[in-house]
């Protein structure tokens, strides 16, 4: 089956579209400042038209660019992860929120459980694994957690542990 296009039930071009909601959401412009910008260029819209793009089509967009950079980020030699759980409190109760952040700081995968045992971090290993592919080095911190699933994964020579190592992801 065919993914339909976003676009199809507009008459303005797809390119005209995604430079307006690019020139409002990169630059710190105005609705009206984009509506000037693209009037400059002979394209006549109005501010509460870029809105409406822009909530239409800004979680498509920002989607495309992480794809795409998590794509290239793979392509590195050293491509690493930084994993890390927190406490967290939801409706009164204690749940562990498990992250996983690349070298950059960008939060690939977040995962909450009620329990922060292998089982638990086997299951984010494996989600995170099947949606961003393998890291070469995953850095942790020392809960025994992960290196138990790391040991059911098969990969546990490409585990880091130490007392700094982590930082990125405990930011």
């Amino acid at each position: 089956m065919t993914k339909r296009s976003p676009f199809r039930y507009f008459k303005t071009s797809p390119e005209i579209i995604r430079l307006a909601v690019m020139l409002y959401v990169h630059f710190p412009l105005s609705l009206r400042n984009v509506e000037d910008l693209l009037h400059e260029r002979g394209i006549e819209i109005s501010h509460e038209t870029v809105r409406f793009w822009w909530n239409r089509f800004g979680g498509v967009f920002a989607a495309e660019i992480r794809k795409k950079r998590v794509q290239q980020m793979r392509s590195y030699a050293n491509w690493q992860w930084h994993l890390n759980e927190v406490f967290v409190k939801i409706g009164g109760e204690r749940h562990y929120l498990w992250r996983a952040v690349d070298r950059e700081g960008e939060v690939l995968e977040s995962f909450v459980t009620k329990r922060r045992d292998r089982k638990a971090a086997l299951k984010f290993l494996k989600k995170s694994m099947k949606r961003h592919g393998r890291p070469h080095i995953l850095v942790t911190d020392k809960l025994r957690s992960y290196s138990a699933a790391m040991k059911d994964i098969g990969n546990a020579d490409m585990q880091e542990t130490g007392r700094w190592l982590n930082n990125r992801a405990e930011n």
